[in-house]
């Protein structure tokens, strides 16, 4: 099995399964739903204010409590590294299949 850097994937739907199973660990999961929703709290604030700020406050909350995730209790190296856009759709999908109870927390 070659590593996530070597990996290509053809398709979103084929890099998924992967992007799940680096997410084995239930506090990385909880954080990354943690983190996403502080983001998304952040975007909101960024619309109602107009102060950009708090675009990179959105930035630091999302990819700072994954990452927490990933090094200190899943002790993997997050796939952002190699595959950003996967990855940040993979965060979105996983977000929402949490919020609707279609993965576990």
């Amino acid at each position: 099995m070659s590593s996530v850097a070597e990996r290509r994937f053809a398709s979103f739907a084929e890099f998924y399964p992967f992007y799940l199973s680096e997410h084995a660990n239930r506090t990385c999961r909880e954080l990354h739903f943690v983190g996403s929703t502080l983001s998304l709290l952040c975007l909101a604030a960024l619309l109602l204010s107009g102060n950009w700020g708090w675009l990179a406050a959105a930035l630091v909350c999302g990819y700072g409590f994954a990452w927490v995730g990933h090094f200190k209790f899943e002790k993997n190296r997050p796939a952002t590294f190699k595959h950003p856009l996967y990855s940040f759709m993979g965060d979105w999908v996983m977000y929402w299949q949490m919020l609707t109870g279609r993965a576990s927390f």
